[in-house]
């Protein structure tokens, strides 16, 4: 059957549904977001729990003992991705606007994880290099991430395989939201938007790359699942 808009709305609005249910304070995080001036952007909640899903399959299904997330904003995602951690597990969250950050603080704690949490303020192109260097010198809990998840700048995704790939542990996953589409959508034509060029080379990047075996997920606006194989 043909896959109209109102169709994938409706298949959309399904799965957030039935696969999505959240506790209080989830459902209402972005409310506060939203009141305290921060956008309303965040992944919907079955995308959250996917992530929980993933995290916790990781290190031999013991859940991941390192995460890393490229884009904090209110904490929704984090909050998600660290409920899936290891009990000993640790979270590094990096996030450009230290207001941002700030809120996000306040609701690591409201959700009982603020010592499993590490927000990093900065430019993640800047912020990465500093994080390699300390997995370098064993600073870190790990001697590299278990889970990697990009959803930051979508003209830095590329830029960002480069400088993690070789953060991330033998089996570890690698997890990207929009890949299908955020201010654009992958069926725009190429040269239609920087961002679409640079999701789209970030995919083919990822999908040819030998030492990683990836899907795309079309969910919400599509989400990237790499395993490190080597």
């Amino acid at each position: 059957m043909e896959m109209t808009p109102q169709r994938w709305a409706n298949t959309s609005a399904y799965l957030r549904e039935v696969f999505g249910r959240e506790d209080e304070q989830l459902s209402t995080l972005m409310a506060r977001a939203v009141a305290a001036g921060l956008p309303a952007i965040a992944v919907s909640a079955d995308v959250g729990r996917l992530l929980k899903l993933l995290t916790s399959l990781t290190n031999s299904g013991r859940g991941a003992r390192l995460v890393l997330e490229l884009g904090t904003l209110a904490g929704y995602s984090g909050i998600w991705l660290a409920r899936g951690m290891a009990p000993s597990g640790k979270l590094i969250t990096v996030e450009f606007e230290p207001r941002h950050a700030a809120f996000a603080r306040a609701e690591f704690d409201r959700a009982g994880l603020g010592a499993a949490v590490d927000i990093r303020t900065g430019a993640a192109l800047e912020v990465i290099p500093v994080i390699a260097d300390q997995l370098r010198a064993g600073s870190l809990p790990a001697p590299a991430f278990d889970v990697i998840f990009f959803d930051a700048v979508k003209t830095e995704y590329p830029e960002y395989f480069r400088l993690c790939k070789p953060l991330l542990a033998p089996g570890g996953l690698l997890i990207a939201d929009n890949i299908l589409g955020s201010s654009f959508w992958i069926d725009d034509p190429p040269g239609s938007s920087p961002q679409r060029d640079a999701v789209d080379a970030f995919n083919r990047l990822v999908a040819a790359d030998p030492d990683f075996e990836a899907a795309g997920v079309p969910i919400r606006e599509g989400i990237m699942i790499a395993r490190k194989i080597r």
